[in-house]
Order: structure tokens, then C-alpha cells, then sequence
């Protein structure tokens, strides 16, 4: 499969139907193909996507000197991401041209979950954008209950007992980004964000109609997910491909805007509780060799090798980075 499917989800809200069957189908195809595809139907009102573009664009619009005030640290990996501040997490290549902002599943400082896993905390919200919090936690919700259908839809399309993956995302570890692209020059080395494969179980991404996102289709060459007004794009991440055995494919991706324009998006990152281990629930393809992994030191692996100064080591897992 070379190209990126779209499909409507709105038949998954009607389990028991042939309509259900038929879309649980081909969102396994698309998912045992290239690993992404298009979706509508997800009932997220196209306004609502809108109010959330807007909110991180004035989140980004603060002044420079406010937005380090609210940059992330080493003990809480929320908050302001500074332009060219990352670089790829095996510590090769450039730094990729990007700020960002980040935010987790919201917790209470207080919450008792805090006191089994430091992981956890409440995110940092910007008194210069009033709303950003109840605007971009609405949209979040929303997101949730799309990817709840999604993976029930899985759960059905590999034969998996009802809740098999759905049920990994009680307090989950599920986190959104927001980014901001500059535009690159022609001749301009290096890209937006470079090539890799998602960690997380799915992503869940509005498009920017500046473009900039580009497949790593079967045959090498790259496509550009040709997804419809008020649709997602949505992807395979490594902790799917692993519960797999390997059947759904988590597929390489990059961002590159040579576009003129500014590019913004908000990728939902939909992640396990802390303490999952994702492990095979089929007998592994042929060739997919895989250790078990756990979300809670997989995500903390991820987070510490982000700093330029930090490394990878032997207890590590694969980290998605992968070279040009």
C-alpha cells in the first residue's frame, strides 16, 4: 500500500452492523499496509479543531523571555520547548526546527497516582491565553473517545477479547505537543522534525493545511496524506506494532515546510498507564523480534534522551529515531 486511505469511523458507534465489519476492515488493511490513514466521521466539530489552532498560535505568539519562564525541565517535561532545543534522541543529526509546548494527561497535584509514578503532574497553562486550558483539555476529550473507538475497532479486526488494549488506557500516560514550524528555505538542510517512528500506541493529528507532513510509503518514497476538511490523520505507533506481533505497522515520518508559511499542529499522542507492559498478544510475524517493553520507562527513556547532553544506553528501548 503506497497511498493513504479515508475512511468514516461514524459506523463504529454501531457495533453488530455490517457497516461496523466493513470499517473495522479496512481500518485494519490501512493499518497492516502503510500504518496511516485518513478519518471523518469522528463527530469533533471542525469549529472546534479551529478554537484549538487558534489557542496555539497565541501560545506561541507570547513573549519570548514569558515563554522560557514556562519552559520544561528535566524533573517536568511540560511546558515550552525551545526553537532548535532537540535533537533527534540517539543524539545524531541536526537539531530539528521546531518549538514546542507540552502538555500530559492532567493531574491533579495532589493526585495519588503521583506517589507510584513521578511521571505523572499537573500541566503548565499560560495566564497570557485565558481558555487555553478548558479549550485544548475539550478537544483532548474528544480525542480520547476517537481513540477508544479506534482501538476497539482493532481489538475486533485481530480477533483480541473486548477491552484487550482499550482497557491499558486507564490513566494513561497519553500527552499532546503543540508545534510550530518556521518556514525552510529551498536549500535549507535538515527538517522540521526528522524522520522517525512514532513511540506511542496511536496518533491522532488535525491537518495543517500548510502541509509538511510526509509517509514513508512500502517502496521508500515519501507521500503526503491527503486527508479531507474536517478529517485526522491517524497513525500506528511502536507500542501497537509490538502488541501486534508486528501486523500493524508503525511507519517512518518527517516534517519538512518549505511552504513560505508558518505551520502549526497539535499531534495527541495516545499512551498506556505507567505501569503496562506491551508485549505480543499474537504470535510474532516472521522476523518481528521485539522485546516487552514498559510504558513507564519507555516514556521516561524518551523524555531524559530529548536533552542534547543526554544518551541512549543498554537499558534503553528503541527509541523511534531513525537515520536519513
Amino acid at each position: 500500500m503506497d497511498s493513504i486511505p479515508t475512511i468514516d469511523i461514524s459506523p463504529l458507534t454501531e457495533p453488530k452492523t455490517d457497516a461496523y465489519e466493513a470499517t473495522v476492515q479496512r481500518i485494519l488493511e490501512a493499518c497492516t499496509g502503510i500504518g496511516f490513514l485518513s478519518i471523518t466521521g469522528t463527530g469533533v466539530a471542525q469549529e472546534t479543531v479551529d478554537q484549538v489552532g487558534q489557542t496555539t498560535r497565541e501560545i506561541f505568539a507570547i513573549d519570548e523571555s514569558r515563554k522560557w519562564d514556562q519552559a520544561i525541565t528535566r524533573e517536568n517535561y511540560r511546558g515550552y520547548i525551545p526553537m532548535g532545543f532537540f535533537t533527534p534522541n540517539d543524539g545524531s543529526g541536526n537539531a530539528d526546527k521546531y518549538e514546542g509546548y507540552k502538555l500530559h494527561h492532567e493531574v491533579a497535584a495532589n493526585a495519588p497516582i503521583r506517589s507510584v509514578c513521578s511521571l505523572y503532574g499537573p500541566n503548565l497553562w499560560p495566564d497570557e491565553v485565558p481558555g487555553a486550558k478548558e479549550i485544548i483539555l475539550g478537544y483532548w476529550s474528544q480525542l480520547d473517545r476517537v481513540a477508544d473507538l479506534l482501538l476497539g475497532a482493532l481489538e475486533t479486526g485481530l480477533n483480541l477479547k473486548p477491552n484487550t488494549l482499550r482497557s491499558a488506557f486507564q490513566d494513561p500516560m497519553t500527552n499532546m505537543t503543540l508545534l510550530h514550524y518556521p518556514p525552510q528555505a529551498a536549500d535549507e538542510a535538515g527538517y522540521g522534525i526528522h524522520p522517525h517512528k512514532d513511540t506511542d500506541a496511536l496518533t491522532i493529528i488535525a491537518p495543517d493545511p500548510v502541509g509538511g507532513l510526509e509517509v514513508q510509503a512500502r517502496t521508500g518514497g515519501w507521500v503526503t496524506p491527503n486527508c479531507p476538511p474536517g478529517g485526522f490523520v491517524v497513525n500506528i505507533g511502536d507500542m501497537l506494532e509490538l502488541w501486534s506481533g508486528g501486523r500493524l505497522k508503525s511507519t517512518p515520518h518527517r516534517v519538512v515546510n518549505r511552504s513560505g508559511k508558518e505551520r502549526y499542529s497539535f499531534p495527541y499522542f495516545a499512551v498506556p498507564r505507567h505501569d503496562v507492559i506491551v508485549e505480543p498478544l499474537l504470535a510474532a510475524l516472521p522476523g518481528f523480534d521485539r522485546p516487552a517493553v514498559h510504558c513507564g520507562h519507555w516514556s521516561a527513556e524518551i523524555w531524559r534522551t530529548n536533552w542534547p547532553d543526554e544518551t541512549a544506553d543498554d537499558n534503553t528501548p528503541e527509541l523511534g529515531t531513525l537515520q536519513d
